[in-house]
């Protein structure tokens, strides 16, 4: 009797120690493994995804901000002063021309007709009177 109760204790003993131990390790190796490979694989995803937005996010933004910008103002810069530069030569041109043109034209005409006048004036008296 006392020989079975030992035996089947320390069998018993053994058997659920060694199966409660190897349950334990099991089940905290698995759920820690488990949770390690979750979080890291959650946090790099969370971070290199955030990271990855966010510098993306401002390259572009400072890329796109900076191309625009420069593009705008060369733009813009090189219109303004191409319109200004073309308006401006071809007002001062047309203005010119126009007024050299109506006063040399003017002047001419004024010219050729007083002295035409006064040459045939000058030449009827001297005629009449000689």
């Amino acid at each position: 009797h006392t020989y079975i109760h030992t035996y089947i204790h320390t069998y018993i003993h053994t058997y659920i120690h060694t199966y409660i131990h190897t349950y334990i390790h099991t089940y905290i190796h698995t759920y820690i493994h488990t949770y390690i490979h979750t979080y890291i694989h959650t946090y790099i995803h969370t971070y290199i995804h955030t990271y990855i937005h966010t510098y993306i996010h401002t390259y572009i933004h400072t890329y796109i901000h900076t191309y625009i910008h420069t593009y705008i103002h060369t733009y813009i810069h090189t219109y303004i002063h191409t319109y200004i530069h073309t308006y401006i030569h071809t007002y001062i041109h047309t203005y010119i021309h126009t007024y050299i043109h109506t006063y040399i034209h003017t002047y001419i005409h004024t010219y050729i007709h007083t002295y035409i006048h006064t040459y045939i004036h000058t030449y009827i008296h001297t005629c009449i009177h000689t």
